[in-house]
């Protein structure tokens, strides 16, 4: 394990910001990451802990220590004849482990596919897509509480998951690091195709049988369709929240905006698509030098090469100002501003 100096972070971020990281270590075992967290050249020293990059936008260099997550592998640590529970490390890329499932016919992640990031991301914000979130597969991660060293468990009610929420982004923000998540998955799938576009597109491929193989091969070509690659252009996927609104505020919108869509929360309050609320603002397909907004999908902010953090986040900002004005709700963002 070697501390290094003045390293580019440009590969560490999906948004591809030029940015620097003044020390920077990779750790891919629980003692590594233990050994760096003691090392006394580092105690008093900024940290910011890295996952798979997707979800961060780096607005200026870091003079700190950036720690790089890559503890890996997963294991079946349980099974009976309903479910099975597999362990992960925290560094194990999300997608590679949502396509071990699905081969091994283990359903539960199957709406979740291509999502980027790591494992150990996934909890902090409670990842969803296409009507599934990762609570619902959720069983325990283990976390290095940085004060003490300790390693504690947080199951299902702990980590206080909420819509693209958790304890990790409140109360225990900056306390704790994820080492390794555990999920309970299904031998006998239900299927969730109602969301979104699942149920056209499953007609378009053809399929006949429902299968949780047919449920990821259908939501990869959605987001391959809509969402822009990283590895072409820079970006984080969804850069904002869908919000949730009062019902009351909602039935007022609709009566001014009749082909406003929405999705029922509970008996008070209902979500609203922020990327129409982006796209009625006229906000879709602009670009302003080397950023932008995509032009397939208004919720995608991208940095089309030589963008920097501060364009992208003066952008957001201009769009939320816009959306709150036309609309009268308050965007907020998913991505994390460092």
């Amino acid at each position: 394990m070697i501390v290094q100096k003045d390293v580019q972070l440009k590969p560490y971020n999906t948004f591809g910001i030029e940015a620097t990281a003044k020390y920077f270590v990779e750790v891919s075992s629980i003692e590594q990451l233990k050994e760096i967290l003691q090392n006394p050249d580092y105690q008093s020293t900024e940290r910011l802990i890295l996952g798979g990059g997707s979800n961060m936008l780096l607005t200026k260099d870091f003079e700190g220590l950036v720690i790089k997550i890559a503890i890996k592998g997963f294991e079946v640590v349980k099974e009976n004849e309903d479910n099975i529970w597999i362990k992960a490390g925290a560094g194990v890329v999300w997608h590679d482990l949502v396509m071990h499932c699905v081969n091994q016919n283990y359903a539960g992640m199957e709406n979740l596919s291509l999502i980027p990031g790591t494992v150990g991301a996934a909890p902090m914000q409670n990842i969803g897509a296409y009507g599934v979130e990762i609570k619902e597969v959720f069983e325990e991660l283990e976390a290095l509480e940085i004060e003490t060293g300790e390693i504690r468990t947080f199951d299902k009610a702990t980590c206080n998951f909420g819509y693209r929420e958790s304890i990790f982004k409140h109360e225990a923000k900056g306390k704790y690091i994820i080492l390794n998540v555990t999920f309970k998955l299904n031998k006998k799938p239900t299927f969730h195709v109602e969301y979104g576009a699942i149920k056209d597109t499953l007609a378009e491929m053809g399929v006949t049988e429902m299968s949780i193989k047919a449920i990821s091969d259908a939501v990869i070509h959605i987001r391959q369709s809509k969402l822009p690659n990283p590895a072409e252009i820079g970006n984080a996927g969804s850069f904002f929240k869908n919000p949730e609104i009062p019902n009351t505020q909602f039935e007022a919108l609709k009566a001014q905006f009749p082909t406003i869509p929405s999705y029922p929360v509970n008996e008070t309050t209902t979500k609203v698509p922020a990327g129409w609320l982006i796209e009625q603002a006229g906000w879709k397909g602009q670009r302003f030098g080397n950023v932008g907004v995509h032009a397939k999908q208004a919720l995608v902010l991208v940095n089309y090469g030589g963008g920097k953090g501060e364009e992208i986040k003066d952008l957001s900002q201009k769009i939320q100002a816009s959306v709150k004005e036309k609309f009268g709700i308050q965007l907020s963002a998913e991505v994390n501003f460092i």
